[in-house]
């Protein structure tokens, strides 16, 4: 299920990163995402969910935001190694 949540936002804003709406609030969910994630609030897959990106895409975003990949606590490196093929 997806949830619409209606933003506003000053129309000069759009400029500020040389975006079209649509694009502007895409890279906030990247940048939302992202800080979550480096602040250790989400996991990696949550993240990329958040972000609307694959996990691959994601982990291309964490180092365009120079954010370290291996963000993981222990529980989630464990189980991270348990599903390796």
């Amino acid at each position: 299920m997806i949830k619409t949540i209606p933003i506003q936002l000053p129309e000069t804003v759009f400029s500020a990163l040389c975006k079209n709406p649509e694009e502007f609030v895409q890279e906030m969910r990247i940048a939302a995402a992202v800080k979550w994630y480096e602040l250790g609030n989400i996991s990696q897959n949550k993240a990329a969910e958040i972000a609307g990106l694959t996990r691959v895409d994601f982990i291309n975003a964490l180092s365009r935001y120079e954010v370290d990949f291996m963000q993981y606590i222990s529980e989630e490196l464990t189980e991270e190694m348990e599903n390796v093929d």
